[in-house]
């Protein structure tokens, strides 16, 4: 098997198909003479002169022709292993984990889903929380998607950029903050909730205050942005969530949905996943939908 080359069978398919080394050098985008090389070293392989000159014109052996058939098979053999294998994902059956913020998961989980179901129904897609910290889900296999602001991956893990998120602040509807033009002495009159699991991202509203040294009033801390939007809800407190989350709690919940009155930096919203799962035709398929889902305008 040491002398074994695979090349050998694309060239003697192209002599057998063209029935001329003119014609094979073409179909291989080659010069006349590396073809006429290749027949060389395909006459050496196979013991055989393949293609002898009948008047002006190569016509093939008895040994070229009873091999036609089995080259082509094998042709066919070889590429239907090399190429990728078509999906049929009305029979998918994969637990598909994504990992993301709460706020995510009340914005997209429902419509993502529908989403995968309409197309595979024995999908099933498991969501996690990002609370954990320091842990490589996408490098051990835990997590199959990771969703949320882009930070410092590992060097091997792919990432795509989904969106920008700007910051909004959030109250309950009929909040006396609402009742007037908004402004930074207002919006430190309020109590806020904060978000604890931000990563490793300073908080934007922390830091835009600090430059005028001003500080606002933490009453509590909420694990998620989800959270933080339930406790605003029932009570006279205020947060300051990213604008997509915002929105959606707004549009099917009692909250309203304010500007800042002073700007903050946006966060950069990612995918990743580990380069295992790059090809993946089934998580290629997911992070289609994760885009398009992401990317509605209706979000």
């Amino acid at each position: 098997m040491r002398n074994v080359d695979l090349n050998h069978l694309i060239d003697l398919e192209a002599l057998l198909a063209e029935g001329s080394v003119t014609g094979a050098a073409k179909r291989l985008h080659l010069s006349a003479p590396a073809m006429s090389r290749r027949l060389s070293n395909l006459r050496d392989a196979l013991g055989d002169p393949l293609f002898v000159l009948a008047g002006r014109k190569l016509v093939p052996t008895e040994r070229a022709l009873a091999l036609r058939e089995r080259v082509q098979a094998a042709i066919e053999d070889v590429r239907g292993i090399l190429a990728p294998a078509p999906v049929d994902f009305t029979r998918v059956e994969r637990v598909l984990t994504l990992r993301a913020h709460d706020g995510f998961f009340g914005a997209w989980a429902a419509r993502l889903s529908a989403r995968t179901a309409a197309d595979a129904p024995g999908v099933l897609l498991r969501f996690r929380l990002r609370a954990e910290k320091g842990r490589d889900v996408l490098r051990s296999g835990e997590v199959d998607l990771d969703l949320g602001t882009l930070g410092n991956p590992a060097p091997e893990i792919k990432t795509q950029r989904l969106f920008q998120a700007r910051f909004v602040g959030v109250a309950r509807a009929g909040h006396p903050l609402l009742k007037a033009r908004n402004t930074r002495a207002r919006l430190l009159r309020w109590p806020h909730v904060a978000v604890s699991e931000r990563e490793h991202i300073p908080d934007p509203v922390d830091e835009a205050l600090a430059e005028h040294g001003e500080r606002r009033r933490i009453v509590a801390e909420a694990p998620g942005f989800q959270s933080a939007m339930a406790m605003v809800a029932s009570s006279e407190w205020i947060a300051v969530v990213p604008e997509p989350f915002a929105r959606w709690s707004a549009e099917h919940g009692a909250l309203r949905v304010f500007e800042l009155p002073f700007p903050t930096p946006a966060l950069d919203i990612a995918m990743s996943w580990h380069p295992r799962n790059h090809a993946d035709p089934v998580n290629c398929w997911l992070r289609e939908h994760v885009r398009a889902v992401s990317k509605s305008p209706d979000r």
